[in-house]
């Protein structure tokens, strides 16, 4: 996993952004929580993926500091197996009591998530003095388990003022479920590997060990989807709330994209590959579901290659079709009747082109996609990045045109 530096400005509600840089900071979070589904399926290093999980839930809270907690039976504390910001020595060496009288402690205890925004004075637990010698204010606990026992800990804190809201805990609590399953997979393969190795297991116990994985892989998924319908829901909710007819619209907006990625989520788990899939028979699911909620004069005609690509990509640019087709639809049809073709073929070598074009009105003039405002048009330049390609706009009497050529390390070349 990595960062993209094209990525939409994404702004928390305590840095002062307005409705549309909060929407891009609650979408980037769910994002970051798929794209970390798919890094756990890869990686067989129980510590990379706590290191992984610490340094996107600081990047996805805007926080500087963030650990993950191992608990320790024996002596009844925590220690700190993987962290980000910390001073040399804290981790894989810090010990935290579990008591109920501090907020880790409590939340492990209980199994209930605990915000604590306003540390230098809390009531209700005894701040952990690592904590206190890192000028922490505020910080966010949620329980690790998968399907058995709890593991431990994940916990933002961010020496800043401001506050942690619900939706934050939404995404924090999405990411440690992951990280739950991820952790017992991890363990249980290591297990059937070992239990492999010294010829032990028969054949009935290895497809009840095979069977077992295979349901904690979709209990990945699942968990993924259901911090997606959260948000989801939480952007409904306060859409309701407001009689502000254009954050309405906004937060209607933000909410469609949140059930995109679930949707693009679920079938990308569906799928027999872990690394790759097919782009004609994704994407072209895609698109029908894209036609099937579009209003009755709007078609949808598209034509991929039956090509592999890395999953890493698809997520990208699933979501950067979706974004594109209804922007066609709404910009280039306000009356509700028109055609969008869209296609991805290849190229020269080892490059793929996306193109997506309407028979609307064009662009408008003096259109510069670099530096619109439009949260559209910056999650368009921010996909287009992540799968390592430049948009390219056009205009004519013919409509709008999109191009984007992005490469595929399963691309076939041209001769």
């Amino acid at each position: 996993m990595h960062d993209d530096p094209t990525t939409a400005p994404a702004v928390a509600p305590e840095e002062g952004g307005g409705a549309a840089e909060e929407l891009a900071y609650r979408l980037r979070q769910q994002q970051l929580t798929a794209e970390y589904g798919h890094f756990a399926l890869r990686t067989f290093d129980t510590l990379a993926l706590l290191q992984e999980a610490t340094r996107v839930c600081a990047l996805g809270l805007h926080s500087e500091y963030c650990k993950a907690m191992e608990f320790l039976p024996e002596e009844q504390q925590f220690v700190v197996r993987a962290g980000v910001g910390w001073k040399p020595g804290v981790v894989g060496h810090a010990r935290i009591g579990a008591d109920v009288e501090s907020p880790t402690g409590y939340a492990f205890q209980t199994g209930e998530p605990v915000i604590s925004n306003h540390l230098e004075g809390e009531t209700r637990f005894r701040t952990p003095s690592l904590l206190l010698e890192h000028g922490v204010r505020r910080a966010i606990n949620v329980v690790v388990q998968g399907e058995g026992k709890r593991f431990g800990i994940l916990e933002v804190d961010s020496p800043t003022e401001g506050r942690f809201t619900e939706a934050d805990l939404a995404f924090m609590q999405g990411f440690a479920n992951l990280l739950g399953v991820a952790i017992e997979r991890q363990q249980f393969e290591a297990a059937l590997i070992a239990s492999e190795a010294r010829a032990q297991a028969g054949e009935a116990e290895l497809e009840r060990a095979l069977a077992h994985q295979e349901v904690l892989t979709r209990e990945i998924s699942h968990r993924v989807k259901n911090s997606l319908s959260i948000v989801a829901s939480l952007l409904a909710l306060q859409g309701r709330m407001s009689s502000n007819a254009e954050l309405k619209q906004s937060l209607a907006d933000a909410q469609a994209r949140v059930q995109t990625i679930a949707q693009v989520h679920d079938r990308l788990w569906r799928q027999d590959e872990v690394k790759t899939i097919n782009l004609a028979d994704f994407m072209g699911d895609l698109c029908n579901q894209i036609r099937s909620t579009a209003a009755p004069g709007l078609t949808l005609a598209y034509d991929f290659a039956p090509v592999s690509l890395p999953t890493d990509q698809a997520v990208p640019l699933a979501l950067l079709i979706n974004e594109l087709v209804t922007n066609a639809f709404k910009y280039a049809y306000p009356e509700g009747k028109g055609e969008v073709r869209i296609a991805i073929k290849p190229t020269r070598a080892g490059l793929l082109r996306l193109e997506v074009h309407d028979q609307g009105p064009g662009l408008p003039e003096a259109f510069d996609a670099q530096t619109s405002s439009s949260l559209g048009m910056k999650l368009i330049a921010s996909l287009s990045g992540q799968i390592g390609g430049r948009p390219d706009w056009r205009s004519s009497g013919a409509g709008a045109h999109f191009a984007l050529d992005f490469p595929a390390e399963d691309a076939p070349r041209d001769r």
